[in-house]
């Protein structure tokens, strides 16, 4: 999840997009380039947390989530506020793909099992 945050924010400084739509909100407050850095920090945070035993790892999840939430509100603003009606599928895309999946994926202690022992009996677990 860290490289894809990281290779995101990296193509918006090696390609910048020739529209910005739906992000004004956003560049109200700073140029597309420190939201890029943004993504950037971010990712870096979530793959260098993703190697922590669970429970010190909640940071990372954190600073997934940063981004795709600041954006999904943005487009949600767009969408609301400035009549670009894309913007609320996007945030209906950010919010649930990214915030949502991020929030699901922390919930889920190493005890709930793996592939391999997918369908195993477990003790306090059905099976």
């Amino acid at each position: 999840m860290g490289i894809g945050k990281v290779c995101f924010g990296a193509s918006f400084i090696v390609t910048p997009p020739t529209t910005t739509g739906g992000l004004e909100l956003l560049l109200y407050f700073a140029p597309l380039r420190c939201w890029a850095w943004a993504w950037i920090v971010c990712g870096s945070i979530t793959f260098c947390c993703a190697w922590l035993r669970f429970g010190w790892d909640g940071m990372g999840f954190v600073a997934a989530s940063i981004p795709p939430a600041g954006w999904a509100f943005a487009y949600a603003w767009a969408g609301l506020m400035d009549g670009y009606t894309r913007g609320l599928w996007l945030f209906v895309w950010y919010i649930t793909s990214h915030c949502g999946v991020i929030w699901c994926a922390s919930r889920v202690p190493p005890s709930a099992g793996s592939p391999a022992t997918l369908g195993l009996e477990a003790e306090g677990r059905p099976g």
